[in-house]
This record gives structure tokens, sequence and C-alpha cells, in this order.
């Protein structure tokens, strides 16, 4: 009998392997820009020599605080190459925010870029946060470009690694264990600061194989389109699966979505990675949409409630829609659907947990295991969930329970085994004593043809102690009031899901790609004097 084996590396060795298999096959695909499996390891060694030259070694931070770009996965690369753990920091953060990673991150060196995106102008970020705090670590600033007051210029650096032979570097390298972190991302919740989440070389390789092998099956000649910012796991997966299989994946600086139609067409894109409802519903607006060709489309991935899902499949009938469940601490997705799966189970769940991972709902209060179809706190436990949140010792205690990771987040799984999502536990509403989760009431308010997206917040209330208040935006040109869209849920829903305040918005505060509930709270509250 022919047994299966799992086959998995670090982040270093899986850029030599793929580079010896690919060779000069396409790995990025920028606009401006495109780089083969072998001219990316060429740089990221040579990027690697100048970390060494510079005093780094096995075990040192190095924090990314750079838009998208081709220079920024030579730099994450580089740092796996020499043992050291990546910090991709969001580029949307303010001086406060960044000078609270710096410091918590333990970071030695930050490297970045002069290209002023629709983030900041990230020297002057970087020079306002260490006016603010300096971490006891922080030695080195590097910049990708114009020279700048108080940086070491890109170019002298790498020059200044040619001191250093690539043995050295290969050397730090077969050192490495796959159970040594790779990189840490930073998570935002409802705390004021987000939480550092180391995850291991094994983690990261092996979801992206276990997507590619199990749910993705991509070739070398596949296009990947992925235009996620890379300090988010919705990039850096993707980016794993892409290397396993020897396929391009697409980027670009930030998302535009004329030039992301251009380019899916351009480069014949077959698998799409949009993952999110605001950026699909961009594409899907955008006036060029109609008249792009993309036959070659085979599949695409979002996360949304069933009704936009639907709405998203009848627009790309040519591919297959499927989702995903999973977050930071475990490796970015635990579930993919299968794309074998019928239309109904791609709708309304987000497919099985992938080889090598568990999962299973349970009281959130009691912690007793829920049967089949009932709904309670999704608990997780396999090699790709973290092993806890840097210098966190508290909140690590409160996360695990029997070695299970308590995610938060209110689940079903079906008698299939299919994860169904129904939100956060905390956006869930007690409205008069009757529990309601947001996401029901956003998923049916979004049924409403001129509203593109819904978000829905528990807001104090002097009778029913809570009550909905839903924030919404409009199809562009599209009018409605506030008593309009409470007529519209009056007898389709019961009385205590319809909102009793509406907020209509054209931006929502983000942090990398979810919308932050909290500020909406914080906003609310301001609003009414609370």
């Amino acid at each position: 009998m022919k047994k299966t084996y799992t086959e998995f590396s670090t982040l270093g060795d899986l850029l030599v392997k793929a580079a010896q298999q690919y060779d000069d096959s396409d790995m990025l695909i920028f606009p401006e820009r495109r780089v083969t499996y072998t001219q990316m390891h060429d740089m990221a060694y040579r990027r690697a020599r100048a970390l060494v030259a510079a005093g780094l070694r096995p075990g040192c931070h190095v924090g990314i605080l750079m838009a998208n770009c081709i220079e920024y996965v030579e730099y994450l690369m580089a740092v796996q190459l020499i043992g050291g753990m990546a910090v991709p920091i969001n580029a949307r953060y303010k001086a406060s925010e960044l000078a609270y990673v710096l410091e918590n991150a333990d970071i030695d060196l930050v490297v970045t870029h002069d290209q002023i995106s629709e983030y900041a102008n990230f020297a002057r970020l970087i020079q306002e946060a260490l006016v603010e705090k300096r971490g006891p670590r922080l030695q080195h600033l590097v910049m990708i470009g114009e020279a700048t007051d108080g940086f070491v210029d890109d170019a002298a650096f790498l020059e200044s690694g040619e001191s250093v032979s690539i043995d050295q570097v290969d050397e730090y390298r077969v050192g490495v264990s796959v159970r040594q972190p790779a990189i840490m991302m930073y998570t935002s919740g409802t705390t004021a600061n987000p939480k550092g989440c180391p995850l291991n070389h094994e983690v990261l390789v092996r979801n992206g194989i276990n997507m590619n092998r199990s749910r993705y099956f991509l070739e070398s000649n596949d296009r990947f389109w992925a235009p996620l910012p890379l300090f988010h796991m919705a990039a850096i997966l993707p980016l794993m699966c892409c290397m396993d299989a020897g396929a391009a994946m697409l980027s670009m600086t930030y998302f535009e979505p004329g030039l992301s139609l251009k380019m899916m067409e351009e480069e014949k894109v077959t698998v799409a990675f949009p993952s999110f409802p605001t950026i699909m519903q961009d594409l899907l607006n955008h006036p060029d949409f109609e008249k792009t060709d993309l036959s070659n489309l085979r599949r695409l991935n979002n996360v949304a409630p069933p009704d936009l899902l639907q709405r998203f499949q009848d627009a790309l009938p040519q591919a297959v829609q499927t989702g995903a469940y999973g977050l930071t601490e475990a490796g970015g997705v635990i579930a993919f659907n299968h794309p074998d799966e019928s239309l109904e189970q791609r709708l309304h769940t987000c497919g099985k947990p992938m080889p090598g991972l568990l999962a299973k709902i349970v009281d959130p209060d009691t912690l007793e295991e829920k049967p089949a179809g009932e709904q309670g706190e999704i608990l997780l436990k396999g090699y790709s969930v973290f092993d806890g949140y840097y210098k966190a010792v508290e909140k690590n205690q409160e996360a695990f329970v029997d070695g299970w990771f308590r995610t938060g987040d209110l689940c079903a799984i079906d008698a299939d085994g299919g994860i169904e999502f129904h939100g956060r536990i905390k956006d869930m509403l007690k409205v008069g004593g009757e529990n309601v989760a947001a996401l029901e009431i956003e998923s049916f308010l979004l049924t409403h043809p001129s509203v593109i997206m819904a978000q829905v917040i528990g807001v104090p209330d002097d009778r029913l102690s809570e009550v909905a208040c839903a924030y919404i935006e409009l199809h562009d040109g599209e009018s409605m009031t506030a008593e309009d869209l409470i007529a519209f849920c009056k007898g389709k829903i019961s009385s205590f899901k319809i909102p009793r305040h509406v907020r209509f918005v054209s931006e929502w505060p983000m942090s990398s790609t979810k919308i932050q509930k909290f500020v909406l709270r914080e906003n609310f509250s301001e609003a009414a004097g609370t």
C-alpha cells in the first residue's frame, strides 16, 4: 500500500529548491517588472550577505516597512537564509503604532523605501516613531531609493556584503530548524496595541504545500493574482503556495482595480485571490470589468456572506468560487473549500481543515464540545497553530486550553466536517435578552441592491440594553435614508434584529484588510457623547 508523507523545509531551503527546479520561470510579476526564481535566489543571497556584514546573525529580527515591491520579497527571503526572523510591518501604521512594534518586536534592523504610495512617507514615519520611542536593539536603518539622512543607502549596504561569502550564508541556512520562528505578523484586534504572532518555518512552508497540493493544485504555468499587502498572510501564504508549484504570483504596489484587470488579462491569470469583499467589489464595479477577458480564470477565493459569494460566482461563472477560514495565529488559513465541493457547500462553508489540522466547536463558557451543526467557539490544533504571542505570558495562558488554541470565533462544523463561520463571539449582540450575530444582520443588509458594504455593531440602549447600529456604504450613484433601510428590514427579519441606528459612510477604518469595528464603536460613542 502506497503511503502519503509530508514534505516541508525551511523557507531558505524552499527558495533554494525552487530556484533549482524552476530556474528561469517567473516567480513574481509586478506591472513594471518581473523576476525569475533564479533572480530571486541570487538577489536574496546578495541581501543576506549584506545583513551578515552588518553584524546580523541567526536569531536577529528584521523589520520590513514597505509597500508591495519585489525588494520586499528579496529581504523577506534574505532574512530566512541567515536564520533570522522577518517582521512585516503594517504600512498603514501611524508613528505611535510603529514605535510600539519596533520596541515590542526587538527589531535590530529596519528596511524601507522612498516610494510614497497610498500609505505614507516611510522615512518620515520612522523618524517620528524613533523620536517617540526607540527599541533597545535597533541599530540599522536601510533605505532603498534616494539617499536619506539617518539611513544607510541600500546600494552601499549591498556593496558592504561583498566581503561575506555565500558559504558563510549557507552555514547559517543549513542550521535553521523548521520550528524556529521565520516571520512575526502583528494582528490588530479590539485592543490598542497589536499582538506579535511568531510563525515558524513549518507553519509557513507546510501550509503553503497543503494549500497547493490539497486545495489549489497549481502547475508551474499558473498565474496567481494576489494583490493584498505583503504584511498580510493573504499575500504570504499564496507566495508559499506558488513557490511549491513553481507558479508565478502577481502583485502590485497597492491595489488598483483598473490596473489589476489589465494585468489579469495580459498575464492570463488562472487563480484570483481577492479574499475580501471590498477588493472584489471594486473589481466588479470598475468600468473595464465587462470588457476584460478573464476566460483563463479557473479559481476565485473570497471570504464573504453567502449572498455576496453567490454574486461573485455569478459575475465570474468560468471560475470556481471557494472560500477559506483561518487567522494569523494559525498560519493564515486552516481550511479552504475543495473545488469539487458543491456550490451549496462552497457558499455556506469554508471547507474542511487541511491535512494535519484539527478543529472542534465548544461552548465558550463551559468548553464542552458541541455536536455537529451547533454553534460555539472554534478551537484549533495542529502544526499550523503558533506557539504563542510574543512576550505575552498572560495572553497565552488565556489563549490555549489543553493544547487547543481559542480563536474567539463563532462557528459550527457540519456533519461532513465543513466549517461554517458565523462571526466573532465579541460581535454577538444581546438585544432585550435575545442573542443575534452581527454577521447575520450584515448578510441580510447586503441583499439590498443599493448596499455595497454593511457592518453592524452593538450600541447601548436604555430599554433593550443593546441594539444594532448599521454602518452602510452605498454603490456609487445610489441614495438612501436610514428610514428606507429600516423599512426594507421590517417584515423580513425579526424586529429585534432590525438596526435602530444607521450611519452612512464612504470610507472605513481599516487594519491591513479588515474593518476595525472597535473604531466604529468609538465613533458612535463620541457622536453620542457617551
